[in-house]
């Protein structure tokens, strides 16, 4: 008999010890193929939303109990549903996100049912703090997913974000309690000093030569004066030259105000009256036809008609192999990617036109013009590796 219970417990043990084995390769696996990859805000955010899916699960236990009162197995199988839905729409809306750019429909459907099992959990709660938690738990998943879309979105698309208007910090400024520089507060009070002198000191100008009233006159020296006297004692104004020369500075401009009327500056974009294009040198042989051949008559311009899937499919292809292609110095002509990924020639001028206006390939635009006068013209010569001329790296 112990001989039979000792070979179990072998067994036992052997059995566990495979598993567990099994059990820490298959963890390393997940962790080597989902999370390592993943910047670690991307995995606290995994977590934190699992535990606020979880919360908010915990409250639908309790509601399908108490309320619909559901029992034993049946209970079990039909408490999270709407987490269920949840998940399922989250996951439908990053592959969205992948495909088209956009959660769609799916990225609403997530907020709705999550409003939808906040409102429903806290309704079986037995106090006001606990329903106020009840409700916060699940909009706390919502958000978290949502911040992870837009990351993901930001990196897909390459756009930033929006900068609202109304912000804390920019009511601060407005209400005179936050400054827009890292300006020092003796810097500020300095500031704000100096500009009180040279906004008496104009009042009191334009009040003498507009043959104000003597009085008025009087008031706005004394003002003047007074203003005068506190930035000497609080600024240094009498020692400081650099504030003397931006008090003067300031009273100059406000005495030529009235000149800004006639001032007649230059458009920043007119060329200079001496301005000579720059001349074309001799080009390469890769260099030699221009923009003579028209992409039309290589392919036909009839705009396709795509579906959704399919054109962030070949927008896809049409990136990687501009990207390949800028990375050897070379800017890809309309119709070398229209060939490439076998699209019209309308939709690879369109996609294009908008890379072509990044600073990588910007800049080879640019000092093409520069060294050689090439313009630009989407028929845009493709330089080959063994005729570079921008650059001499292998």
């Amino acid at each position: 008999m112990t001989v039979i219970i000792s070979v179990l417990g072998l067994i036992v043990l052997a059995l566990a010890f495979m598993l567990i084995k099994i059990g820490w390769r298959a963890g390393a696996w997940l962790f080597s193929r989902y999370v390592s990859p993943r910047p670690i805000e991307d995995v606290l955010t995994v977590v934190a939303a699992c535990i606020a899916t979880g919360v908010s699960a915990q409250g639908m236990w309790r509601f399908s109990g108490d309320v619909l009162g559901l029992d034993g197995p049946l209970r079990f199988l039909l408490f999270a549903f709407i987490e269920v839905a949840i998940i399922t729409s989250a996951v439908r809306a990053r592959r969205n996100m992948r495909e088209n750019f956009s959660a769609g429909i799916d990225g609403i459907a997530v907020w709705a049912l999550t409003c939808l099992t906040a409102v429903l959990s806290s309704m079986d709660a037995r106090s006001l703090p606990e329903a106020i938690f009840r409700l916060a738990a699940p909009l706390v998943a919502a958000w978290l997913w949502e911040r992870g879309m837009a990351i993901e979105r930001h990196r897909i698309r390459g756009t930033g974000r929006i900068n609202w208007r109304l912000t804390p910090e920019r009511l601060l400024v407005r209400m005179g309690l936050a400054e827009v520089s890292d300006r020092t507060a003796s810097e500020v009070d300095a500031h704000r000093r100096l500009t009180r002198v040279a906004l008496a000191a104009k009042r009191a100008k334009a009040l003498r030569e507009g043959g104000g009233s003597e009085r008025k006159v009087r008031a706005a020296l004394a003002k003047l004066d007074k203003a005068m006297d506190q930035a000497v004692e609080h600024t240094g104004l009498a020692v400081d030259q650099q504030r003397q020369e931006a008090l003067l500075a300031q009273i100059a401009a406000l005495y030529n105000t009235s000149k800004l009327v006639d001032a007649d500056p230059r458009v920043p974009w007119e060329p200079e009256h001496d301005h000579q294009p720059v001349p074309a040198r001799a080009l390469p042989p890769a260099l030699t036809q221009l923009h003579d051949d028209e992409d039309d008559d290589v392919f036909d311009a009839t705009p396709q008609v795509l579906d959704t899937a399919e054109r962030a499919r070949l927008m896809r292809a049409a990136r990687r192999y501009w990207d390949r292609q800028i990375e050897k110095r070379i800017v890809p002509r309309t119709v070398d990617i229209a060939q490439e990924v076998g699209i019209a020639v309308g939709m690879a001028r369109e996609w294009r036109a908008l890379w072509k206006l990044e600073p990588q390939a910007h800049a080879i635009i640019e000092a093409l013009y520069q060294e050689h006068g090439i313009v630009d013209t989407g028929s845009f010569p493709a330089v080959k590796d063994d005729d570079r001329i921008l650059t001499n790296t292998p």
